[in-house]
């Protein structure tokens, strides 16, 4: 059977199946707030215009916030004394940014409906509006997340968010804690299309002689735009792909032409078991689009907060 085929039919048969989490669903705020949507749609758009960064930043944000202790806004909060530690203590939420952006959203929506939308399903919309005005799919998402009263801190951060250096093994074994298939988890992959990498994230790829295959042009190139000892945390990087600010295929094109700018990037084109698939998403853009959409749908109801469970914070960056 042809690979595109085979690739669709994983997406519409897991996607069929997958059935959302207790609490959630497509019309939870129909009577609460029904503007809610609108509300982040247009206020991301307008903070969007003055920084066209912005929706990677939300895109990383919440897939930061998601893989500790499922999408709960926890990565929003602010230390409230020393001795307690946020997940952004976390050496892993280098260069995470925007998480004021939320806070932005969330003082609108409360001016309309107080106390009634979590900052988790605000930052689940972010994203998913992120996506949409980049040029992706407008991935439809169920609503009723509650926030985490319960937060986890660095530690929960650092074991829980894959390192810079994290291979295939490791990845698949991720992203099927979540529910996802082998299809979906190379499609969440995808995301990497937006935004950009830090160079001290690439350090032990090309300087520590890590067991990686990269093409040789390829690694000149890395090595001059990252040259060794001269990492900032924040603004040494490499772009991700040519269409830094475009949601769309290119980063599968990139992976397959051996220009891969992470470890895992490089090793799905290789392996019989992700590189049928790296191979259809490339070639199909539409195709891509669909398993990402069932993909972001899984971990964005993966392990959440619904009914009774949390809270709705007034103020997303305080537990109160």
């Amino acid at each position: 059977m042809d690979l595109k085929i085979v690739a669709v039919l994983f997406s519409l048969i897991f996607r069929s199946t997958f059935a959302y989490a207790g609490g959630l669903s497509l019309n939870f705020y129909e009577q609460s707030c029904p503007q809610v949507e609108y509300i982040v749609r247009t206020s991301l758009r307008s903070i969007s215009l003055t920084d066209p960064t912005t929706p990677a930043a939300i895109l990383r944000l919440l897939f930061h916030d998601c893989q500790v202790q499922g999408c709960d806004a926890s990565i929003l909060l602010d230390p409230e004394s020393d001795i307690f530690q946020t997940e952004m203590a976390s050496g892993k939420n280098l260069g995470i940014r925007k998480r004021e952006t939320i806070n932005t959203i969330k003082t609108a929506v409360e001016a309309l409906c107080p106390q009634q939308v979590s900052c988790a399903d605000i930052l689940v919309l972010a994203a998913r509006e992120a996506i949409a005005m980049s040029g992706g799919p407008m991935i439809v998402v169920p609503l009723g997340r509650r926030d985490s009263s319960s937060p986890s801190n660095f530690r929960q951060a650092d074991a829980s968010l894959p390192g810079p250096n994290i291979g295939l093994d490791a990845t698949l074994q991720l992203f099927a804690k979540k529910g996802m298939t082998v299809a979906e988890s190379v499609a969440i992959l995808g995301a990497h299309t937006l935004g950009v990498t830090h160079c001290f994230n690439l350090e032990s790829r090309l300087y520590k002689q890590e067991v990686d295959k990269i093409d040789p042009q390829f690694e000149i190139f890395l090595k001059m735009s990252c040259p060794l000892r001269s990492f900032t945390p924040n603004s040494s990087f490499i772009v991700n792909d040519p269409t830094t600010l475009s949601f769309d295929n290119q980063y599968f094109v990139n992976s397959i032409n051996g220009r891969g700018v992470l470890r895992i990037d490089a090793e799905m084109p290789l392996d019989p078991r992700t590189a049928p698939f790296i191979q259809t998403f490339a070639d199909d853009q539409e195709v891509f689009f669909e398993a990402f959409s069932s993909a972001f749908a899984k971990l964005s109801s993966s392990n959440v907060l619904t009914g009774n469970q949390g809270v709705i914070r007034t103020y997303c960056n305080r537990l109160y």
